[in-house]
């Protein structure tokens, strides 16, 4: 379980181009600017190829996936 949340971490610090996701992984992504749609799509498109997890636009919520943690969750549901 650890593994899959260091990946997932992995991929939203070179998404995001910011450290922060692995310091604090309440930190509020969208609020705080550090990501933005054009970074959701690049997230999505990672999660994708690197996890094999397929989460289309429309399933996106930013309410859903404000924060790392969240994500996290998020796709380890969807698994």
């Amino acid at each position: 379980m650890a593994e899959f949340k260091d990946q997932v971490l992995d991929i939203l610090e070179e998404v995001c181009e910011n450290d922060i996701v692995k310091e604090n992984t309440d930190v509020q992504l969208f609020e705080e600017g550090i990501l933005d749609s054009f970074g959701t799509v690049s997230l999505l498109v990672e999660l994708q190829e690197r996890l094999g997890i397929e989460v289309s636009i429309s399933d996106f919520d930013r309410d859903e996936w404000a924060t790392p943690n969240m994500i996290i969750k998020k796709l380890e549901d969807m698994r």
